[in-house]
């Protein structure tokens, strides 16, 4: 992509480049405080509601991201069809609904119930949110606006915590899910005042059941598209499962509960660095390149964790700095595979988005679920994971590049296949 396409690319987002980025990231924070803001609150919601294992309590985070996985097959070709605006609104007002629903549950069913809808509805903010960026950005821009964005984003991870931390010294856990609510509200209001609509009356799809079946078969039959989001699925089962664990890691294999956030923010801070990075690498060197060589830092520190929780010899500080290495490589892999997975996906945005996250979110889902429900009282299965879900990425992107990585650019023969 030349510089000129580029910024061809970048003068198409309807509102101010900086504006656009934030509004993005504002969208993406908005699962992040849905799943991060429950860490602190997943004993005190045991107790008042009597679950009655620690492993249990993971069934809060487990259940926003089925609903949220599941939900994202029916919203893209929604957003092409009736354009991104009207299924985003929906969506967020969904999202605030269950929010609400969840800060009146009486029990641990209705709370699963209301966080499977939850996520179901912030679905819908993702699908339009990818689909958005890939209506103005592509290629290697989408790539740079993604991971603007998602530095932005990572600043949910380190205040989540810390905001649900702090709703827990003046009020009830269920008020956290009231700061959620009013979160989801000033984002629908910004959308609402200042979104236009980005995808033209021309070029909307019909619902048919023939039209939905030629999209999505163009969408299986896409390599990249296919090859790159079963890699985001197995790196993002990594991610869930730290995220269902990481609360029972740091109170009772290290005995430090008061330093979640810290944690966190150990974790979020080389993501962000990661993110930033990319942005102003990713034109020149291109997403293969990168991704390739990231995935193959993040099963190194992977394997290196897994020998210190193996051998006995881990600490809290080695648990903090050999994640944040990792994860600062799982932000460079992620950000390049979603734009790799969208590159030939331009006029099916909102359908690919959806295919895109339906796998990667629910396939995820279910193997943090596994990898959480493993936790034995030590880190060993969680980094087992890791390395498992590593070495499966690893394998679906050399499949899709036929063993052919580490190119800086990809030839137009091969970007189309």
């Amino acid at each position: 992509m030349t510089e000129q396409h580029y910024r061809r690319s970048e003068n198409r987002a309807p509102i101010g480049f900086v504006e656009f980025v934030a509004m993005i990231a504002a969208m993406m924070m908005l699962n992040a405080l849905g799943i991060d803001s429950m860490l602190p609150a997943l004993p005190a919601i045991g107790d008042s509601l009597d679950i009655d294992s620690a492993n249990h309590r993971q069934f809060i985070i487990s259940a926003f991201l089925i609903g949220f996985g599941a939900a994202m097959l029916v919203y893209g070709p929604l957003a092409d069809r009736f354009g991104r605006r009207p299924v985003l609104v929906i969506a967020l007002v969904g999202y605030i609904v269950a929010n609400l629903l969840a800060a009146i549950s009486g029990s641990f069913a209705l709370l699963l119930v209301a966080r499977v809808f939850g996520g179901a509805m912030v679905a819908g903010v993702r699908a339009v949110t990818v689909a958005l960026v890939r209506d103005c950005f592509e290629g290697r821009a989408m790539a740079r606006v993604m991971s603007l964005a998602f530095i932005i984003f990572m600043a949910a991870p380190v205040l989540a915590p810390t905001v649900g931390a702090a709703v827990l010294l003046v009020a009830d856990w269920r008020w956290i899910f009231g700061v959620i609510a009013l979160a989801a509200l000033a984002v629908l209001l910004w959308f609402m005042l200042r979104m236009p609509e980005t995808l033209p009356v021309a070029e909307r799809r019909s619902l048919r059941l023939g039209e939905l079946r030629a999209g999505y078969a163009r969408v299986l039959a896409d390599r990249p598209a296919v090859g790159y989001t079963l890699a985001a699925t197995a790196l993002q089962g990594a991610l869930f499962g730290f995220v269902g664990s990481v609360q029972q890691v740091v109170a009772d294999v290290f005995g430090r509960p008061d330093l979640l956030t810290v944690i966190f923010a150990c974790v979020a801070g080389p993501m962000a660095i990661a993110s930033f990075l990319n942005s102003r690498i990713v034109m020149r060197l291109g997403t293969r390149l990168i991704s390739h060589s990231a995935l193959c830092g993040f099963i190194l520190f992977a394997a290196i964790h897994l020998i210190f929780a193996l051998s006995g010899h881990e600490t809290l500080a080695s648990f903090a700095i050999v994640q944040g290495l990792m994860m600062m490589c799982f932000s460079l892999a992620g950000a390049n595979f979603s734009a790799m997975a969208m590159e030939n996906m331009g006029d099916l945005a909102g359908t690919a988005s959806s295919f895109q996250g339906f796998v990667a979110v629910l396939g995820g889902a279910v193997i943090g679920a596994v990898i959480g429900q493993a936790f034995d009282g030590s880190t060993v299965p969680l980094y087992t994971g890791f390395v498992v879900a590593g070495l499966a990425a690893l394998a679906a992107v050399a499949i899709t590049e036929r063993g052919r990585l580490f190119r800086a650019v990809h030839p137009p023969a091969v970007e189309q296949r």
